[in-house]
C-alpha cells in the first residue's frame, strides 16, 4: 500500500513539473473523450449504496453514492461519485426507481430533479418528495423503493441530488448529472451536427462534463465512526475539491480506470482547432468555485437548462463571454469554447507561405514562423519534456531516448480554480480543481 501511494504521488509530481515549463504546455495527452460517458435511455434503476472514495494523495473516505442496475444482466454497479450521468431525450417520459441499500444510520434517501415536473411514489413522504427506506430496516417482502417519473420538456444540462438531509447526503456523494438531448434538429440546423438546444447557435462538435464539488473529510470520518449526530455543518471546512468526482491528477486518467473503482468519470477535454466544445458545467456541492479557462474566452449560452435568449427561438442573444465562471451550488451552465490560433502571432501548423490553408485556420498567420529559437540538442535530451516541434503536429526527429511526453504535439491550456486552496488535495499541492484543454493537430485522432 505504501509503495502504491508513493508511486501515485511520484506520478503527480512528474506531471506537474511539465506544467511549470511554459504557457504552451507539453505533456502527455491521456484519457480524453469527445462525448460524455453516461447511461442513455428512459428507464433507470438507481441504488443508493455505501462505498469508498479515493483522493489523489492516496487517502480514502467512506462515501454514499448511486449505483445503477443493468437492464440486461440485472447486476448493480458499485456506488459512484458523482452518480451515473443520465442521458435522456426531450419529450420522452422518464422513469427512475431508487432502492436504498445504505446502512440504516443513513436514513431515508430521495432524489429531486430541479427543472423537471416530477411525479413520485413510495411508502414515505419526506419534506421535499417521496423517499426510499433502507432495505435493511424492512422485511424482505416489503418494497421500500421510490419511483420518480417526468417528461423533460426542455433540452439542457441539469443536476439531480438527494432531497433528504441534503446537507449530509449530498456531501456524502448523492449527486449526479442529468442531460436532456433535443428531440429533433433545430430549424435551419444541419442533421449531421450536434446541438445542445433547439437553436442553431447551440451547435457543438465535442462535449465534456464539469461537475464541481468539494468534501470535508471530518464529516466522512464521523460517518465512518457512526457519529452522525456529532456533525456540525456550521464549521464546514473542505480540504478536497473534485471535477467529476476526482481531484488532480486523477482527473486526467482514463474513464473507468481500475484504481478508481467508484470514480469512473475523467475530465480531460481535447479538440481540434476550429471545433466548438460544449462544457456542461454543474455546481454539485455547497461552495462557490471560480473556474478559469486559459486559451480563449468561453460563451455562456444557457443557465439551468434554459437558453439565454430574450424571447423564444430568438437565439442566445443574452449570452456572455468570460474567462472565469463561478460554480453556483445547484446551478448548471452550458458553455461554448473554441480555438483556431487566431491572432496568436504565428502559424500553429508550421506551414510555408505556399502551403494550403487548414480547415478553420486563421489565415493572417499563415506561413508566419514561430518567433523563438528552437532548443539545442542537449536541452531537448535533458528532461524529455519537449515534443520536437513548437507547432501543432508530430514530434519530429528527437535525440536518443523516448519521444517526450507530448507525442502528438498539442497545445495544453490549463483550466483551473482561481481559489488557491482549491489547487490542493488534503493540503498537498498540486491537486484539486485542475484540468487541461488539449488542442490537437487535425491529423491527430481523438476518439
Amino acid at each position: 500500500m505504501r509503495r502504491k501511494r508513493m508511486d501515485r504521488i511520484g506520478k503527480k509530481i512528474h506531471i506537474w513539473v511539465v506544467v511549470l515549463m511554459g504557457a504552451v504546455f507539453l505533456v502527455s495527452g491521456t484519457g480524453a473523450h469527445g462525448a460524455i460517458v453516461g447511461k442513455s435511455g428512459s428507464t433507470f434503476h438507481l441504488v443508493a449504496k455505501q462505498d469508498v472514495l479515493i483522493t489523489s494523495d492516496g487517502d480514502s473516505f467512506i462515501m454514499w453514492g448511486f449505483g445503477i442496475k443493468d437492464d440486461v444482466s440485472g447486476a448493480t454497479s458499485r456506488a459512484q461519485y458523482p452518480g451515473p450521468t443520465l442521458i435522456v431525450t426531450e419529450d420522452v417520459p422518464v422513469t427512475i426507481t431508487l432502492r436504498n441499500e445504505l446502512p440504516a444510520k443513513a436514513g431515508n434517501v430521495s432524489i429531486i430533479f430541479p427543472g423537471q415536473k416530477v411525479t413520485a411514489t413510495s411508502r414515505v413522504l419526506g419534506p421535499l418528495t417521496y423517499e426510499a427506506v433502507p432495505v435493511e430496516t424492512l422485511p424482505e417482502s416489503v418494497d421500500g423503493s421510490a419511483t420518480y417519473t417526468f417528461t423533460p420538456s426542455e433540452p439542457g444540462t441539469y443536476v439531480y441530488r438527494s432531497g433528504t438531509m441534503a446537507d449530509l447526503q449530498v456531501e456524502m456523494g448523492l449527486v449526479g448529472a442529468l442531460i436532456v438531448m433535443p428531440a429533433t434538429t433545430p430549424s435551419g440546423g444541419d442533421p449531421a451536427k450536434k446541438y445542445a438546444y433547439n437553436h442553431v447557435d447551440s451547435q457543438y462538435d465535442r462535449e465534456f462534463l464539469y461537475l464541481v464539488s468539494e468534501m470535508d473529510p471530518r464529516i466522512h470520518r464521523l460517518v465512518e465512526q457512526n457519529l452522525i449526530g456529532n456533525i456540525n455543518f456550521t464549521t464546514y471546512f473542505p480540504t478536497n475539491w473534485f471535477i467529476n468526482g476526482r481531484n488532480y491528477p486523477d482527473i486526467l486518467a482514463e474513464n473507468n480506470v481500475l484504481w478508481l473503482p467508484t470514480q469512473p468519470y475523467n475530465c480531460q477535454p481535447r479538440m481540434h482547432p476550429g471545433e466548438k466544445v460544449l462544457v456542461r458545467f454543474i455546481g454539485g456541492g455547497r461552495d462557490i468555485h471560480p473556474m478559469h479557462f486559459h486559451g480563449n474566452d468561453f460563451e455562456t449560452i444557457a443557465v439551468d437548462g434554459r437558453l439565454l435568449s430574450s424571447e423564444p427561438e430568438a437565439g442566445p442573444d443574452l449570452a456572455w463571454q468570460a474567462t472565469t465562471i463561478k460554480s453556483i451550488p445547484g446551478q448548471t451552465a452550458d458553455l461554448i469554447w473554441t480555438w483556431t490560433g487566431k491572432e496568436i502571432g504565428w502559424d500553429i501548423y508550421g506551414h510555408s507561405p505556399d502551403d494550403p490553408l487548414e480547415p478553420d485556420e486563421y489565415a493572417p498567420n499563415h506561413g508566419k514562423p514561430f518567433p523563438v529559437v528552437l532548443p539545442q540538442r542537449d536541452s531537448v535530451t535533458y528532461g524529455a519534456f519537449y515534443s520536437g516541434s513548437p507547432f501543432l503536429g508530430g514530434e519530429g526527429e528527437l535525440p536518443p531516448g523516448h519521444g517526450g511526453l507530448n507525442a502528438s504535439g498539442g497545445y495544453f491550456y490549463m483550466w483551473h480554480s482561481h481559489t488557491e486552496k482549491e489547487l490542493t488535495s488534503n493540503d498537498i499541492w498540486p491537486g484539486g480543481l485542475i484540468s487541461f484543454m488539449i488542442v490537437e493537430h487535425p491529423d491527430v485522432p481523438i476518439d
